[in-house]
């Protein structure tokens, strides 16, 4: 069975940068699944593993613009001290959920200055060109409650 939109896909894989460091793996772990054409992996890594099969190991080079996007100044801000629930708490390197206009997104903390805080709502890994090392497990059909819902569920149905 090969990887088309509606098939579950169950994978081992390793992330790394430029570099080659490993910045996320499946090692030591049970694979991921994701739904094929819904939108639960970037586009690039996607659009790579459109037709594959089980057994199947490939390396995919996803560009900026097929992963997290290309970074974008407009999204770090400074914002109040005061807007947070506790001030204390704040420092560089933090990360939190924020609501945007453009959906839930992480921030990262970048410069606390006085009663300002510089935040970053890019992606972590914007701008970079990711490596996947993709070895596929298992390809088969999504169930009629995965499809309407666009995403895989677990053992027995629980995937909320």
């Amino acid at each position: 069975m090969k990887i088309s939109k509606g098939k579950v896909v169950s994978m081992h894989y390793a992330l790394r940068d430029a570099t080659g460091q490993i910045l996320d793996s499946s090692e030591g772990q049970a694979p991921l699944d994701y739904l094929h054409g819904y939108g639960n992996i970037i586009a690039g890594l996607e659009k790579a593993l459109e037709d594959k099969a089980v057994g199947e190991k490939l390396n995919a080079v996803i560009p900026p613009e097929e992963a997290y996007g290309i970074r974008e100044e407009s999204l770090v801000k400074t914002v109040p001290l005061a807007n947070f629930h506790d001030p204390h708490a704040v420092e560089v390197g933090a990360q939190f959920q924020a609501e945007t206009s453009r959906g839930p997104r992480l921030a990262t903390v970048t410069e606390v200055d006085g009663q300002d805080v510089t935040i970053d709502l890019n992606h972590p890994l914007a701008d970079q060109t990711l490596n996947f090392d993709i070895d596929v497990v298992a390809v088969r059909d999504a169930t009629e409650e995965e499809l309407s819902h666009g995403h895989v569920h677990g053992p027995e149905g629980h995937g909320h």
